[in-house]
């Protein structure tokens, strides 16, 4: 477990009734939290069970006041972590240096949803599922939905880049974000763009904020835009023996020129443990069965809005599945069903950590490299003495692997293990991948980053932190 010392203080003594009557000041009491029951929540997000405690916890509601808190925090060169709803999964919103936590939760606003130019400018404290919900309603859409949309803020996933099972068609959230207000370290407002959809002026500060790890600034408003919503879909759950036959199956469908608008894949242990979160602790048993002898599932979607188009392309999904070792495949005939399919993939990450603590990674390699990462994966778990539960977004070859703690003790778990993990990630390279598609880096990966880039790149990235943030208060010790 990492945990910050309690007596350790990133704010000088001598400053600190000082610094804390300015955040007063700026905020109210009442948003300046101090006591340690009232901030500790705030030092913890779903990474493992890492815990740092912040010196104070701030609760703006103003990009004026998120301004000045700022100020304050680079004037005396306070370590400052911005954070959402902490429910990342590399401890990127984690206060390694103690220092001040600035919480984004009262910045819940959806500003205005402009239906004649498709976009919709929104605060980053609203939950994902609510903003879908609130365009929904006006039959519009808004694609990225990673699996903690019902509790995750939009400018968490704008800060991982966040992408989800409609990834693979539509794209992830950076494909959506037009515009950003931002609040830079030292204190000035910018926005990063203009509310357009071409823009060729300068460089794309836009783009870079997105995956940038609330490393270069705070976000305070977010323009996306907008697609028309489909109006039907077809969901099909696909069974196979093994999960390379699956993993294979997926580049032949898209060879086959259909794209679904999911593709995902999880391995029968991943299915079995959700089963029983379902059961013993969501009080909502799942009554979908799976196949005899059949080790792996691909949960495939399409949509649109002509029901013939889409039971076509469904037809040609099955014709290319057969061509694999793959079982009977189960059509969901209802929205109930179709609801429970998707029950089974959105809870097999919390299911999976509520059966044993686990270290979590999203590697991403082109899609005809999967069968051999996930071989590869399983044969690394066995020389390190590991189990891995995988499952994922494989539409887009991104491939989450979580490592069961189970009975490894915990000296292997701080020093083998990890060395594991690194085997797992200079497979990944060599297949062409990366070290993560939409969890970020933070403080989890951050020790492989050279694995999977150069010198000359990091040193890149370190300049164009140094310019937005000269003392390097903002989010430190993370990404590198």
């Amino acid at each position: 477990m990492m945990l910050a010392k309690e007596t350790e203080t990133a704010i000088k003594p001598e400053a600190s009734e000082e610094v804390i009557a300015l955040f007063q000041k700026i905020v109210g009491k009442e948003q300046v939290l101090t006591q340690e029951e009232n901030k500790s929540d705030y030092g913890r997000d779903k990474t493992e069970d890492y815990h740092f405690m912040p010196d104070v916890v701030l609760k703006p509601a103003t990009t004026q006041e998120v301004s000045e808190l700022l100020k304050v925090c680079n004037k005396y060169k306070i370590p400052t972590t911005p954070r959402g709803a902490g429910t990342g999964l590399s401890g990127g919103a984690l206060p390694v240096k103690n220092g001040v936590v600035i919480s984004m939760e009262r910045f819940n606003k959806i500003i205005d949803i402009d239906e004649l130019n498709l976009q919709a400018t929104v605060e980053p404290g609203v939950i994902t599922e609510v903003f879908q919900n609130a365009v929904k309603a006006k039959n519009l859409f808004y694609p990225p939905d990673p699996a903690s949309r019902g509790s995750c803020f939009l400018g968490g996933n704008l800060a991982n880049n966040s992408g989800g099972p409609k990834a693979v068609k539509y794209g992830v959230t950076r494909d959506y974000v037009i515009n950003l207000e931002v609040v830079l370290p030292t204190g000035e407002i910018i926005w990063t763009a203009a509310n357009v959809l071409k823009n060729s002026t300068g460089y794309n500060l836009t783009q870079l904020m997105c995956g940038s790890e609330g490393t270069l600034g705070i976000i305070t408003k977010i323009v996306f835009k907008l697609r028309g919503l489909p109006q039907k879909t077809v969901l099909m759950m696909i069974p196979f023996v093994t999960n390379e036959e699956a993993c294979s199956a997926i580049a032949a469908i898209f060879t086959a020129g259909i794209t679904p608008s999911g593709m995902e894949f999880f391995e029968k242990e991943a299915a079995t443990k959700t089963f029983d979160y379902c059961e013993k602790v969501l009080n909502s048993p799942v009554t979908t069965k799976l196949v005899e002898g059949m080790n792996a599932y691909l949960l495939c979607e399409l949509d649109g809005n002509d029901e013939e188009v889409l039971m076509r392309d469904a037809e040609r999904v099955m014709g290319v599945v057969e061509k694999f070792q793959s079982g009977e495949v189960l059509f969901a005939d209802s929205a109930a069903q179709k609801e429970e399919l998707w029950k089974i993939r959105k809870n097999i990450s919390p299911a999976v950590n509520w059966y044993t603590l686990t270290k979590s990674d999203d590697v991403v390699v082109p899609r005809a490299n999967l069968p051999k990462l996930i071989t590869g994966i399983k044969e690394i778990g066995k020389r390190y003495g590991f189990n891995t539960v995988c499952f994922g977004h494989l539409g887009d070859g991104n491939l989450h692997v979580n490592i069961l703690k189970e009975n490894i003790s915990e000296e292997r778990w701080e020093k083998d293990i990890p060395e594991g993990i690194g085997e797992i990630f200079k497979l990944t390279v060599s297949l062409g991948g990366t070290l993560s598609g939409e969890h970020g880096i933070g403080i989890a990966k951050r020790p492989y980053m050279p694995i999977a880039l150069g010198e000359v790149n990091l040193n890149l990235m370190r300049g164009i932190k140094k310019v937005f943030d000269p003392n390097g208060i903002l989010n430190p010790d993370k990404i590198f």
